[in-house]
């Protein structure tokens, strides 16, 4: 299968990153339809010209003449989606998610889903600190990292397949990685920066702070406003790994301390000269 306009793509879940996706998909000119919840962003969606058609409910005909199916749905969700819904899939269709942990959930619905439907999982390193449909913004794609996550269960052409599709979104790097290694990566990169976040804005109860805040507070603390059903799931489901980088994390703001401490200036500008050179490696390079 080639990822091409004459697919039917069909998201399930209009929420921020569903509704980011649809966005970006229709107005390259593909055509996408949804299933989602709630009627409201439907009609949103339909307004705004993202999809074609949607329904709030299981559609076996809309499921049936899909070719790339997009789970836009938390990790548990979606695992309870593919259970009671498979048997809808059009055979010899794609899968994908934008699932934010992937050792609890590639293995699982690999394991669970028919031979005839192939699952290649991938997450879009993209978002808003908002949710809902009505905050969805394409744009934020643009220079944005993409990683597949394929098993040796997969084929190329639905890795290939699955490249495409973050191409035609308009992430700028797209990778490959293992489940466990992406989790890894994905706990320090993403989960800790939330960590954080929430920490920092916890650990005063002034309620002065926004009248004296400059932009490095700001920036430092964008995500503490955060969609907590989905972070607490993720942080859960990835416990072991997520405490693992803390401990790291706790091991460096302890060792910068020290520096304090001791009144050891080189060896502090010795870590913010580290700290300089590895954060310029992060900069987004547009297309």
């Amino acid at each position: 299968m080639k990822f091409s306009k004459d697919l039917n793509i069909l998201i399930i879940g209009l929420g921020l990153m569903g509704g980011s996706y649809a966005s970006a998909l229709s107005k390259k000119g593909y055509k996408v339809n949804a299933i989602t919840l709630d009627q409201e962003s439907i009609d949103y969606a339909l307004e705004k010209g993202w999809i074609e058609k949607g329904t709030t409910e299981p559609d076996a005909e809309m499921l049936g003449n899909a070719d790339i199916t997009i789970c836009a749905l938390y990790p548990t969700v979606f695992i309870d989606w593919i259970g009671k819904n498979q048997h809808l899939l059009k055979s010899g269709s794609i899968l994908t998610d934008i699932t934010g942990v992937k050792e609890a959930v590639v293995d699982k619905v690999q394991g669970m889903l028919r031979d005839d439907v192939e699952f290649i999982s991938a997450h879009p390193m993209a978002g808003r600190e908002a949710s809902g449909i009505m905050h969805s913004d394409d744009s934020v794609f643009n220079g944005a990292n993409y990683i597949v996550v394929p098993t040796d269960k997969n084929t190329p052409e639905a890795i290939q397949l699955c490249k495409e599709l973050g191409e035609a979104l308009g992430f700028c790097k797209i990778s490959e990685l293992d489940a466990k290694t992406h989790d890894t990566m994905i706990a320090f990169l993403s989960q800790l920066t939330h960590v954080i976040a929430v920490a920092l804005m916890c650990a005063t109860d002034d309620p002065s702070l926004e009248k004296y805040t400059g932009d490095s507070f700001r920036d430092l603390t964008r995500i503490a406003k955060i969609n907590d059903e989905m972070w607490s799931e993720l942080f859960l489901i990835n416990k072991e790994t997520l405490l693992s980088q803390m401990q790291k994390f706790r091991e460096a703001f302890d060792a910068l301390e020290e520096t304090l401490i001791n009144e050891d200036r080189e060896e502090m500008r010795k870590m913010m000269r580290l700290s300089t050179e590895r954060r310029s490696l992060f900069d987004k390079k547009q297309r």
